[in-house]
């Protein structure tokens, strides 16, 4: 082990021909160590902000969703607001580890497998939402459109029924594609670990992989497969998200736009939630010579570019808001911008639109303290995107009679804060488990990993 220590703080990058066990000892490491005391501590903050998640949701289940802050006509709050932000933070993983792998982009190796756990973890925590803010969770099944003898069909038109297709179709085909990406190395795990009952667990999730080429060749074949499944689905469960507020009449939400708006927004918060987490992971797990600066550079451009590509969005909303001449669509982005809810507004253009153009400098981009900070503005920026969308364009509608100020209470904060807590949780114990970086992918592209065949 200390031949690892030494290799992570001498080198800064994967490159010349190191030692491939040595890539293994690092890798594995945090699954055979014990939980230090930090660990136990982040542990005990993220499972007592679940329990303050889950006080709230015990409260909502036996009050009622009264409780909360929502009024008429703001009959969608936090609720709402907060699935659509943690879907978001779930497209990263997929576009890391799909997009990226059928580009052939090698940097993606070193932080691809922590991504897809994000997604994973987000997607989880999205779908509680859709469940508590329907009042009634436990009629939840039928959602599912089964046959039955009482012709009980679900509504095909509502674009809420589309976000059920659409968010457990993208969570099963991430976690079949998360799983497929581990076989080699549970393979890995079950080869070295020397406990009978891991040597079991590990054997049984290998599915008998041996190292073959013939395995090999299968695996690489499935994966190029679910990777060419999982591309679509990373502009189409956005797409139908934002659906929910596009086909609908209420002025601020009826506009074309929200479909791509939507995609780049969620790549946006979910790249800046991803190199939030890596910073620590990559310090904590001395991971430095895997998960290297010039990777986390690459994350902050992308950054960059959504984040251009969310700022000219704004821009269209009060262009086109303006040029269809439509009196109450001009009123609803004036109120905007302008409204009892500025704050609220201009916070979120800070955060999304002026805080990552500190990233055309490469001092910046390559600075981890001010990567760290512009990360967690861009992701409280996209949270109050989503509250400004909602919000804003229901409490003022069409009958100024029926206008009303939302205030969220401290249900909705717990709620809130409990699904960070469930999040966190989540990661913290997936790092104690599972290798938070592929063994097989970052030996592949270890310098003199793969034939050149110059001569050909």
């Amino acid at each position: 082990m200390s031949s690892t220590i030494d290799y992570s703080q001498e080198l800064s990058v994967v490159e010349g021909k190191p030692p491939l066990r040595s890539i293994d000892d690092a890798i594995i490491k945090p699954l055979d160590s014990k939980p230090d005391k930090k660990y136990y501590m982040a542990l005990a903050v993220t499972i007592s902000m679940l329990g303050i998640g889950v006080i709230g949701l015990a409260l909502s289940f036996y009050y009622g969703t009264g409780l909360w802050g929502n009024n008429n006509p703001v009959g969608w709050g936090f609720p709402i607001v907060n699935f659509v932000f943690w879907v978001g933070i779930g497209h990263a993983g997929t576009l890391i580890s799909a997009i990226l792998f059928l580009f052939r982009q090698k940097w993606r190796t070193g932080i691809a497998r922590f991504a897809e756990g994000m997604t994973i973890f987000a997607v989880m925590t999205a779908m509680i939402f859709p469940a508590i803010h329907v009042g009634r969770p436990w009629l939840a099944g039928y959602l599912m459109p089964y046959p039955n003898q009482h012709s009980l069909w679900v509504n095909f038109t509502s674009p809420l029924l589309w976000d059920v297709f659409a968010v457990s179709t993208y969570f099963t085909v991430s976690l079949i594609f998360w799983y497929v990406g581990l076989i080699p190395d549970f393979a890995t795990l079950r080869d070295r670990t020397s406990n009978k009952i891991k040597k079991i667990i590990y054997s049984v999730f290998s599915l008998g992989w041996r190292h073959s080429n013939r395995h090999w060749q299968h695996y690489e074949m499935v994966y190029l497969i679910l990777a060419g499944f999982a591309t679509p689905l990373v502009l189409s469960v956005h797409t139908i998200v934002s659906f929910d507020f596009a086909v609908s009449i209420i002025p601020g939400w009826h506009t074309t736009i929200f479909p791509p708006y939507f995609v780049a927004g969620a790549v946006f918060s979910g790249f800046a939630m991803v190199q939030n987490v890596l910073i620590f992971i990559r310090k904590i797990f001395n991971y430095e010579h895997i998960i290297t600066l010039d990777t986390l550079e690459k994350m902050n451009k992308i950054i960059l570019l959504t984040g251009m590509l969310v700022g000219y969005a704004y821009g269209m909303e009060f262009f086109i808001a303006w040029y269809s001449g439509v009196q109450p669509e001009q009123f609803a982005f004036v109120n905007r911008a302008f409204g009892p809810y500025a704050w609220a507004y201009w916070i979120m253009v800070s955060c999304n639109v002026i805080s990552p153009q500190l990233f055309w400098f490469k001092k910046i981009r390559r600075s981890i303290p001010v990567m760290f900070v512009v990360a967690v503005f861009v992701n409280v920026g996209m949270w109050f995107e989503r509250f400004v969308i909602t919000v804003t364009s229901l409490s003022r509608d069409f009958l100024p009679s029926s206008w009303a100020y939302y205030t969220p209470t401290l249900t909705d904060f717990a709620i809130l804060i409990g699904s960070f807590g469930l999040f966190f949780t989540l990661l913290l114990l997936f790092t104690k488990t599972l290798p938070v970086v592929s063994i097989a992918e970052v030996k592949a592209v270890v310098d003199g990993a793969q034939p050149s065949h110059k001569d050909h």
